[in-house]
């Protein structure tokens, strides 16, 4: 009797070893690596359709991956997206509607861009009475991190401020103060060696950050300052792209005009090609770090973009077709990004979904992903994507909508969207005109179908006009001193003056003999 007790003790010790063993995901609290991208366009990557810049490190990460095809950023522009991510609130409701800095209000007109409209007053930092989703992971249990861009504050409001333990860079900077090379000017982050790359410092910061807490359940978000403005690379990767350029044909023009500026009609920029190819080289870097200290399998990874590429404005950088627009922009070439999610333990490797997705959601999704009870009250902007990653129906038809009263540096003009089920609907604030597109057939916002549908123009106009009433948005007001003839000027110009010296500028980036300087530092050629 005493053997058969024995045996039977034994085999449940090996039925309990082994269950364990297949199961670890029950023992852990899944990892979180957050990746965001700065102003990187839906193709500006190989796995979307790029045949310029090259990107493994991130396709690989795709191809293990949930792809989003209609992901979406909350805004066309970075600090309203970045305030949507850490709330889970659209931008209307939280206020920040524009980029932290620019001009609103009178402050305008020094802009000296005669505009019809003064765009809004907007909110100038996160929040504090807002629960973000680093404070929900911290009260969680988990180790916070967040390393790189931050733009969402002064003092008082940085990453430290808003539920991140470790701050690596962030602070109220918009770009990368000082350049992507060291010696950079950033409080956050010390230099250590001149001529250190940015991107791989921040990479490198959350591989370390990684290795410290593989023994511990950790939120990190790794916010590229690239591939913003100002562009930068090497000289290696600049021929390398150079010479790709000349291989694939370098078309005689690069720039059209848009309603406002010229914009970037194909990608063949060699300055921007090293810098996305180097933010790439860095995830490279985070992602082995997961592997090496054997979390690869149970961490989450989110990878997307703040708000489209820059074709208009800035540097010029990249083209974004066949989507129409960029970053600043209205239509699907400034909002739709490269949105990723990756869960180890899910079958769901290389699946992809055109289910319309926002920023806002990811805050619930993670959250119940973790298994950490949802706050309803918080992230009123997003729903959990956690069926769709598990291979399920999600049964769920509801609005989308972007809110900006203000004129992007892009070309961009003041407007308001609602996006439901197949229809979009643009409202601008200058002449209350609208423009209704069907997607994806649409896609590149090129043929407005409102004049065949005014039945759904009018439906969803009075949704999207109740809904900004509802959170008490806000508008811009006309401009009493505005001067029709002083605007005309000045479009006369982008369409002349600026257009031309965008097409001296490209043609001078890609000859054989072009040297920014001595380092290659300095590699910015366009003109804002």
């Amino acid at each position: 009797m005493f053997k058969v007790d024995k045996i039977i003790l034994l085999l449940g010790c090996i039925i309990l070893f082994n269950c364990k063993k297949e199961n670890p995901q029950k023992r852990n609290k899944p990892n979180i690596l957050f990746i965001l991208v700065d102003d990187l366009g839906y193709h500006d990557l190989g796995i979307t359709g790029s045949k310029f810049y090259e990107t493994p490190n991130v396709d690989k990460l795709a191809q293990e991956s949930m792809m989003f095809t209609q992901g979406y950023a909350a805004s066309r522009v970075c600090s309203p997206s970045r305030a949507s991510i850490m709330t889970g609130k659209f931008t209307a409701r939280h206020g920040i509607t524009d980029w932290i800095g620019a001009k609103s209000g009178k402050d305008w007109r020094t802009r000296k861009r005669f505009d019809k409209l003064l765009p809004a007053d907007y909110v100038m930092s996160l929040p504090k009475e807002d629960i973000t989703i680093a404070e929900a992971f911290k009260s969680s249990g988990y180790k916070t991190f967040f390393a790189g861009k931050w733009h969402l504050g002064d003092k008082g409001s940085y990453p430290e401020n808003h539920g991140f333990d470790i701050n690596k860079g962030g602070f109220h900077r918009g770009g990368p103060a000082g350049g992507f090379f060291s010696p950079w000017q950033n409080p956050k982050l010390k230099n250590k060696k001149d001529g250190e790359n940015l991107t791989i410092r921040l990479a490198e910061e959350t591989a370390n950050f990684i290795k410290q807490h593989k023994d511990s359940a950790f939120f990190a978000f790794l916010s590229f300052y690239a591939v913003h403005a100002p562009i930068q690379t090497t000289e290696t990767k600049w021929r390398k792209y150079r010479n790709k350029a000349d291989s694939l044909g370098i078309a005689k023009t690069g720039y059209k005009m848009e309603r406002v500026l010229p914009i970037r009609q194909v990608q063949d920029n060699p300055i921007y090609g090293g810098l996305v190819e180097t933010m790439d080289d860095a995830v490279g870097i985070v992602l082995k770090a997961l592997q090496e200290n054997g979390v690869d399998k149970n961490t989450i990874i989110v990878f997307t973009s703040d708000n489209g590429g820059v074709a208009s404005g800035d540097n010029y950088s990249t083209s974004n077709l066949p989507l129409r627009g960029g970053k600043g922009y209205q239509w699907e070439g400034g909002i739709r990004e490269p949105y990723f999610i990756k869960t180890p333990w899910l079958k769901n490797t290389g699946v992809t979904t055109n289910f319309p997705v926002v920023q806002t959601d990811l805050y619930p999704t993670l959250l119940d992903l973790a298994e950490i009870p949802l706050n309803e009250n918080q992230h009123k902007d997003g729903i959990s994507l956690k069926p769709l990653l598990e291979g399920k129906n999600l049964n769920v038809n509801r609005p989308l909508y972007w809110h900006y009263p203000h004129y992007g540096n892009q070309g961009g003009e003041p407007s308001s969207i609602i996006q439901f089920k197949d229809w979009k609907l643009i409202h601008y604030w200058e002449d209350n005109r609208q423009e209704l597109f069907k997607l994806p057939s649409t896609e590149k916002d090129e043929f407005n179908v409102i004049a065949q549908n005014p039945e759904i123009a009018k439906k969803l106009s009075t949704q999207l006009i109740n809904w900004l009433q509802e959170v008490n948005a806000k508008y811009p007001v006309k401009d009493n001193l505005f001067d029709v003839k002083k605007r005309q000027k000045h479009l006369l110009n982008l369409q002349t003056n600026k257009l031309k010296q965008l097409e001296k500028n490209r043609e001078e980036v890609l000859s054989k003999d072009f040297k920014p300087n001595s380092n290659w530092w300095k590699s910015k050629i366009s003109i804002n």
